[in-house]
């Protein structure tokens, strides 16, 4: 019994393992598809892009993520939890279906 629980949570580690391996390529891509992005952006306006954190901006979406994650929300006394939260799922329904 004992023996088979174990192997139930180690395919369940295997597997999250897996997701995970799968996801971190994906996510790398976006932040520096980003980090491009915003040098493309900035040579068309004439000015350097995000040079500012790292050797030629190379950690600026590592600085970005870090700055999205340790943002958090301003607990409002008036707020109504379910509009607030629920809100941009529904448009994003909304979206879909049209």
């Amino acid at each position: 019994m004992i023996k088979n629980l174990k192997f139930k949570i180690f395919i369940k580690f295997i597997i999250s393992l897996k997701y995970i391996i799968m996801i971190l390529p994906i996510l790398l891509r976006v932040a520096f598809f980003t980090l491009l992005e915003r040098k493309v952006l900035g040579y068309s306006h004439i000015r350097i892009g995000p040079n500012k954190v790292g050797l030629m901006g190379f950690i600026q979406p590592i600085s970005d993520a870090l700055k999205l994650f340790s943002k958090e929300y301003r607990k409002m006394i008036n707020l109504n939890y379910l509009i607030f939260f629920f809100s941009p799922i529904f448009f994003l329904i909304l979206r879909f279906l049209s």
